[in-house]
């Protein structure tokens, strides 16, 4: 069986195509898909929140993340 791998994700009807996430991306597992941003090299993404923070539109977004953070205030840390 294959381990799951963590992607952002990315919503292509709200990615502008701005290109803001690439040069972002230290991987570069980001590209551009017929003008939207998309994984090009889904195994390189070290889930590490660059593309989030720095797409304006905010059509990026990690979910495991946000998950984990709303764990932790319910625990009260």
């Amino acid at each position: 069986m294959r381990e799951a791998i963590w992607l952002p994700q990315i919503d292509r009807e709200s990615c502008t195509g701005c290109g803001d996430c690439l040069p972002a991306c230290p991987t570069q597992a980001i590209g551009l898909i017929d003008g939207k941003a998309a994984f090009i090299k889904a195994e390189a993404c070290t889930y590490c929140g660059a593309c989030e923070l720095i797409c304006p539109v905010s059509a990026i977004v990690l979910p495991y993340q946000i998950v984990a953070a709303q764990t932790t205030q319910l625990n009260g840390y």
